[in-house]
């Protein structure tokens, strides 16, 4: 099962728009997410009907942060993405009747839900200026080690 990966890309594309300081174009930070740019104004979008983000048309137009980076949590951005499924693991369905199948399907639901919920939770504590600090802190060893760029 291929892993949703949304959440990741989305912060990423923040963390671009921040340290760019300017708007930056669907097609800008589809080069910086190795994506296609229908796929990021799709996201976009969504992050703009949360307030997360804003779009500006014309020539110094694109898309720019609309939120406080330090009020914002790794949960908040989660939950505008529709809170997509967090595990790839699931339960077996085949036989809903057999009590082999409902015992081991409870025990997984409940571990599956704890472990959810303390994700959830450590999701709430990460803000998105937590996430900026460190990528500007790596950017800085980087830079002194190897030159400007933020990508390898």
């Amino acid at each position: 099962m291929k892993r949703d990966s949304r959440l990741s890309s989305v912060l990423h594309a923040l963390l671009h728009m921040e340290s760019h300081g300017k708007p930056m174009t669907s097609e800008d930070l589809a080069t910086c997410m190795s994506t296609n740019p229908v796929v990021v104004r799709r996201t976009m979008a969504g992050l703009r009907e949360s307030g997360f983000v804003r779009s500006d048309r014309g020539p110094n137009g694109g898309w720019s942060i609309a939120c406080d980076f330090d009020r914002v949590t790794l949960r908040d951005i989660n939950a505008a993405l529709g809170e997509p499924a967090l595990f790839a693991v699931g339960n077996r369905h085949e036989n809903p009747a057999c009590l082999v199948e409902q015992a081991v399907n409870a025990a997984l639901d409940d571990a599956f839900d704890a472990a959810e919920a303390l994700l959830l939770e450590r999701f709430a504590t990460v803000t998105l200026a937590a996430l900026a600090a460190d990528f500007r802190r790596r950017f800085a060893r980087h830079k002194s080690e190897n030159g400007t760029k933020a990508h390898a």
